[in-house]
């Protein structure tokens, strides 16, 4: 019973993880930048669903909307900004892209953890809960009710996302812009355009994901941070890039620090991750579900 209790609830942080990650995934899939900013995202989601519905007084299941279309807006904003002139009119930054990246998107976390840190101010707040029920039984397994009606409303975003992606036209778009940029140009997909779409969906994720988690975290300005890195890890482990990796290592990850903290240590559940990135790195550095390649 001990294992599909750890079953279980390591699928449950796995989707968590997986909201974050895929966001990710998606902007490395087709700009090859890391996006440091990540993890704000995430940040600013859990604090509007809490201010939203606190302050706002609105229901907690029209806040959490609300958090994620914050979310949206904001990666929507950094894409036209800060973003475009990677790849738009300033041909001669291909060279410097990365470095650019690193920069600006480190300097943009810096300033939204201190600007929330200001206007909001230091201290953790902690959202409603989306129902009262505070334990769910499922035969011999217990559940947080909050965690467990976050996991379905992830796994039906997941869903919905991968849905989009696989059937839609913009999903399509999305896929040819990020194998062949140019080549999606001249067959007449308009790139910036699903540049913006996919900073929107990213940080319409993170947001989302922060937001869920806000009644049980507790947010504060530098909540981002440690999520972000789980992000990082789970990238590489799927596969630079690869939305599908990215999603089916997040449930693994979730699986495997479950099981780790039980029968190993607890104390050290968060290094196995690390660990786990430090041997795909020596043996498999593609990733678990990426393709060798390279640039001519």
């Amino acid at each position: 019973m001990l294992a599909i209790d750890l079953l279980v609830n390591g699928l449950i942080f796995g989707l968590f993880y997986a909201l974050m990650a895929v966001g990710l995934a998606m902007i490395f899939g087709v700009l090859k930048v890391v996006n440091f900013a990540h993890g704000e995202f995430y940040m600013l989601g859990a604090y509007a669903y809490v201010l939203v519905s606190l302050k706002l007084g609105v229901s907690p299941w029209i806040a959490l909307p609300i958090a994620a279309a914050v979310g949206a807006a904001v990666g929507w904003l950094v894409e036209r900004t800060l973003m475009r002139p990677l790849y738009s009119g300033y041909a001669s930054w291909s060279i410097m892209k990365d470095e650019y990246a690193v920069v600006v998107t480190f300097g943009l976390s810096l300033l939204l953890i201190n600007l929330v840190d200001k206007v909001v101010g230091p201290y953790p707040m902690r959202g409603p809960e989306l129902i009262e029920t505070t334990r769910f039984s499922i035969g011999p397994i217990m559940l947080n009710g909050q965690k467990l009606i976050a996991a379905g409303i992830s796994l039906a975003v997941l869903i919905g996302l991968a849905l989009f992606i696989k059937k839609s036209l913009w999903g399509r778009q999305i896929q040819a812009v990020a194998q062949n940029r140019l080549g999606a140009s001249l067959a007449g997909i308009d790139a910036t355009r699903t540049t913006s779409m996919i900073f929107a969906i990213a940080g319409l994720l993170a947001a989302l994901s922060g937001a869920l988690l806000a009644p049980v975290i507790n947010p504060s300005p530098d909540i981002g941070a440690f999520p972000a890195i789980k992000s990082y890890v789970i990238v590489v482990l799927g596969g630079m890039g690869s939305i599908w990796g990215a999603m089916i290592a997040a449930l693994l990850l979730g699986v495997f620090e479950a099981f780790f903290a039980v029968y190993v240590s607890y104390a050290y559940r968060d290094a196995f991750g690390l660990l786990l990135l430090i041997l795909v790195l020596i043996f498999r550095p593609q990733g678990l579900f990426g393709e060798k390649g390279r640039e001519v």
